[in-house]
């Protein structure tokens, strides 16, 4: 099955969305059965690049409140994200950027697996509280996943995949996506937000009824003792 992950480096619950996914997925025994295609989404692409603005002070501003009621409220995202083990660094989030982000995941797509440079991505702004608006950052980010660094360089210094972002930002407000995480399983069932263990489950048991596929075997036991291959027995 299909799995497309409409999200934005800089929304909190599109890492609890995520691993909440990723858990469903294990838990009904379809990993391995599931391609997971990450498309791009930005809050605000208005955001300053170049800004020293934090998490708190962006959202003072933006709803009107003093920045000790942003930090209040931030305090239920942070419990939430640490019920998927994720422990989130508000304290030194600073607000972000994040097309060139979604740029450089759009290059890398061509190379291969993107999944290890979303993760990254991910946790090195929620949990390390890095710049991921910054090439330096995102050159460092990309190299930890084995990404080459004169090239990523290069992607970043220009507009290149540019297009490609914005493509799929219209793709999902046509599909009715108007806030992040929002994902489409098989372009027939949309899940919006970071909703109950549940619910990803119930849909990902529905989406492989119809498609005829079968959970893959939870193992007993440890070890591979007591085995007879073609060519050798272990002990």
């Amino acid at each position: 099955m299909k799995i497309e992950i409409w999200s934005d480096y800089v929304c909190p619950f599109c890492y609890i969305g995520k691993k909440q996914l990723e858990q469903a997925i294990q838990d009904t025994g379809f990993a391995g059965q599931v391609e997971l295609v990450y498309k791009s989404y930005q809050l605000d692409p208005t955001t300053p690049v170049d800004e020293n603005v934090s998490t708190f002070e962006s959202l003072a501003k933006k709803y009107g409140m003093s920045l000790e009621k942003a930090k209040e409220m931030t305090q239920g995202v942070a419990a939430r994200a640490k019920e998927v083990g994720l422990d989130y660094n508000f304290d030194k989030l600073m607000e972000e950027n994040t097309l060139k982000a979604h740029r450089l995941v759009k290059w890398a797509e061509q190379q291969g697996d993107v999944t290890a440079l979303v993760e990254a991505l991910l946790h090195n702004y929620f949990i390390e509280a890095k710049r991921i608006g910054q090439d330096n950052v995102l050159i460092d980010i990309a190299e930890q996943v084995g990404l080459n660094r004169e090239e990523v360089a290069k992607v970043l210094s220009g507009d290149d995949f540019k297009t490609e972002v914005e493509t799929d930002i219209q793709e999902g407000l046509q599909l009715g996506v108007r806030g992040v995480p929002f994902f489409v399983l098989n372009r027939k069932y949309g899940i919006s937000g970071a909703q109950p263990q549940e619910v990803f489950e119930e849909t990902l048991r529905k989406v492989a009824e119809e498609e005829g596929l079968q959970p893959g075997l939870k193992m007993a036991g440890s070890g591979d003792s007591g085995v007879c291959t073609d060519d050798s027995c272990k002990f």
